[in-house]
């Protein structure tokens, strides 16, 4: 059976100051980009059998420069609708909400084109995503090129833990890779947040 490499966009301004980017499609830094073309060797050893990518730029950048090849955007692989609280800080956030925690207390609504979305929606999106990827790893590796919180939801739904429990792994940086696979039949993490 094949694994599931997720990949994290390379470095945008937002993830380096630590602003919540969700739906707004910014562009990658010159530190993005290299760092995604740095992840092209490590993917060409791999038999991929299916690639699919977020739709927004930093996500389907990153899949081209990796040289990612036949990518398929896929709605679902968009970071978290964090409604009101995109372009903000964690510690913007904990100034007007003090001990406020994404994975625990959720984001606020925003306006029509973020509306947000909470935590189990995230999760719906990401079980949709491994229900149509699971059955292609018979046949080999399936590359995932998405967000943060995303990719942590993903890994967690993976292994078959409440979405909650995303809190429990690092945020994987951006240009990183991490691996899912099966052992004695059991959804593993073969490797985490590999640059």
């Amino acid at each position: 059976m094949g694994e599931l490499i997720v990949v994290r966009h390379g470095q945008t301004e937002w993830s380096l100051s630590g602003r919540h980017a969700g739906r707004t499609d910014v562009a990658l830094t010159d530190v993005g980009e290299a760092a995604a073309r740095a992840l092209a060797p490590r993917l060409a050893q791999r038999r991929l059998v299916a690639v699919f990518s977020s739709p927004l730029s930093r996500a389907m950048r990153t899949a081209e420069l990796a040289g990612l090849a036949n990518v398929k955007p896929d709605p679902d692989l968009v970071e978290w609708d964090y409604g009101g609280y995109e372009g903000l800080t964690a510690e913007q956030i904990q100034g007007t909400r003090p001990g406020w925690d994404l994975w625990r207390d959720g984001v606020i609504p925003g306006d029509a084109a973020r509306p947000g979305e909470q935590l189990q929606q995230v999760a719906a999106r990401t079980d949709a995503v491994l229900d149509r990827i699971r059955p292609l790893l018979d046949q080999g590796d399936v590359a995932v090129v998405a967000h943060g919180h995303l990719a942590r939801v993903i890994t967690v739904r993976w292994l078959g833990l409440d979405a909650s429990a995303a809190r429990l792994l690092g945020h994987p940086h951006p240009g990183s890779l991490s691996f899912l696979a099966t052992e004695h039949g059991q959804p593993v993490i073969s490797a985490w947040n590999v640059p």
